[in-house]
């Protein structure tokens, strides 16, 4: 077996360089290779050298693709693991190229999607429903199951999901409520497990591409770092047994509030083990003993909900809950002239996710409106609770 001379650590000198277009594809990378994590797999060291050249420019994701293909059809001598670690590569070659768009069909179709354009060229199911019943033996769970959905309700719980997703109303939540919500749309989505194999890749790049949408600017590094803690804490999310073992959301709220809020919660895969050992009990509370962020890295995220902007702060106190045309946002924000109004109010607010339009596909609609994200909302409502 050819022993690996790369991790995913060996990208982080981009990081360190701080270029930004670099530092936006490692990133893209790192949350790419780290999600292979979840299935216990790891790309080759091809994989890293072909995804360094993509970073320097040399290469686009296309080409990458390409030459995994041509390296892994040409490969005379397979060695025991090749499936996998080939699995691998092609599957975080594909990620990276996901998460590289904004483009996002949130709907059962755009779900299915995501499954096929990640696993394409490596499941023969790809983007296909599946048409058995499964179980999973958990070792969170000490070898038991998550009951998974029957093969015959998939259609329907997804369409049912994602349509409750699609109309619910985040106008009046906290910061708090949000990541609850969020938190249960992504574990209930999940528990459907709608495909054979890829279940939490899939709903991990569906959640980040989601999340992009509804204005949040999500720092994929907490997956690539916790990925295998996403999936337990999506298990331990749903689970419950006859013997009073009941669902605890506290785990996968961690993880997104270090995603959303940039906060240092502890993820440690061991806190979430049922019943487990007295040294593997989680002590101290996340507040008590944050996770150190290395020295060599720069700070990732600060709390995503909030701005320093006051231009940003005084227009989302405008729009709240209404949806308005420029000339009515002005008037609230007791502005008069429009191109200020533009470059220091509305296009920072839009740049950061705080607003949207009405019509985003058609930014010159004769009756565009404006109105706030999901994270604006955030916002928001917190500042009028205080």
């Amino acid at each position: 077996m050819e022993e690996r001379k790369y991790t995913i650590q060996d990208l982080d000198e981009y990081i360190r360089q701080g270029e930004p277009e670099k530092v936006e594809k490692t990133y893209l990378w790192r949350a790419a290779i780290g999600l292979q994590q979840v299935d216990g797999l790891k790309p080759s060291d091809f994989l890293v050298e072909k995804a360094k050249e993509n970073i320097e420019g040399a290469i686009s994701i296309e080409e990458v693709q390409r030459q995994l293909k041509t390296y892994y059809q040409s490969k005379v001598n397979r060695e025991p693991n090749d499936d996998e670690t080939e699995e691998a590569d092609c599957v975080s070659a594909n990620i990276a190229k996901l998460l590289s768009t904004n483009n996002l069909n949130f709907s059962v179709f755009g779900y299915r999607q995501v499954h096929r354009n990640i696993f394409d060229g490596v499941f023969k199911f790809a983007g296909k429903i599946r048409e058995f019943d499964i179980t999973k033996k958990e070792w969170v769970l000490r070898g038991d199951t998550v009951n998974y959905m029957y093969a015959a309700d998939l259609h329907l719980a997804l369409e049912y999901d994602i349509e409750q997703e699609r109309q619910f109303n985040y106008g009046g939540l906290t910061t708090d409520e949000i990541i609850k919500h969020i938190c249960k749309f992504v574990a209930n989505l999940w528990q459907i497990h709608a495909f054979a194999e890829g279940n939490t890749r899939t709903t991990a790049v569906f959640t980040i591409q989601y999340l992009r949408s509804i204005g949040f600017d999500v720092n994929n590094d907490v997956f690539a770092e916790n990925s295998w803690y996403f999936r337990n804490a999506l298990v331990r999310y749903v689970y419950k047994n006859k013997n009073g073992v009941q669902p605890e959301p506290i785990f996968l709220e961690r993880f997104f509030r270090n995603l959303l809020l940039g906060e240092h919660n502890e993820l440690k895969n061991r806190y979430m083990i049922i019943n487990p050992p007295e040294e593997w009990k989680m002590v101290n509370t996340p507040e008590q003993l944050p996770e150190q962020v290395p020295e060599q890295l720069p700070e990732q995220v600060g709390n995503l909900f909030m701005t320093d902007n006051k231009n940003i702060l005084r227009l989302v106190a405008v729009i709240g809950t209404n949806q308005m045309s420029v000339k009515e946002m002005m008037a609230g924000a007791g502005l008069k002239q429009r191109p200020n109004f533009i470059e220091y109010s509305l296009s920072p607010s839009l740049k950061e996710g705080f607003v949207k339009m009405l019509y985003p596909d058609k930014p010159n609609h004769p009756r565009q409106k404006y109105l706030l994200t999901v994270k604006g909302l955030g916002v928001y409502n917190d500042y009028r609770n205080k």
